[in-house]
């Protein structure tokens, strides 16, 4: 039994050193049109939002190691897909006019950000205040 346990301990460990060796493709391609907000209002996006959902993400410890990495990664990309604050002029004014809203609703229903994002950066959590200047900003018409 201590045998078969120090086994699948060993195997585990080398399993663990292979996988380092899976690439994953982290991009910070350049920024064509960032969106333009209130002072206030982009300093709490930048905090709360840019890693995932810019072309400015910060690649940290857990984007390095797998199999977080796979998993950042992968957040990353879906979120450039979904809004990508480094393209906002490359959006649709249909879509620029309603995208505060929707990242509001969001936020609302504590979609965004994600918990297992704020486990690692707790510093992007929003408070009260960060939403309240966010709705401030999206009720202020453009």
């Amino acid at each position: 039994m201590k045998r078969m346990s120090k086994r699948i301990g060993i195997g585990a460990l080398i399993l663990f050193a292979l996988i380092q060796f899976w690439p994953v493709r982290r991009t910070n391609p350049p920024v064509v049109g960032d969106l333009a907000a209130p002072p206030e209002v982009a300093s709490i996006l930048r905090r709360s939002c840019y890693d995932c959902h810019s072309n400015e993400t910060r690649w940290t410890w857990s984007s390095r190691l797998a199999p977080f990495s796979w998993v950042v990664v992968h957040d990353v990309n879906e979120a450039r897909k979904g809004l990508n604050l480094s393209q906002w002029t490359q959006l649709p004014l249909e879509r620029q006019a309603i995208a505060p809203q929707k990242m509001l609703d969001k936020i609302d229903i504590k979609a965004m950000p994600l918990r297992r994002y704020l486990w690692l950066h707790p510093q992007a959590r929003l408070s009260a205040e960060d939403i309240a200047t966010i709705r401030r900003w999206v009720d202020t018409p453009q």
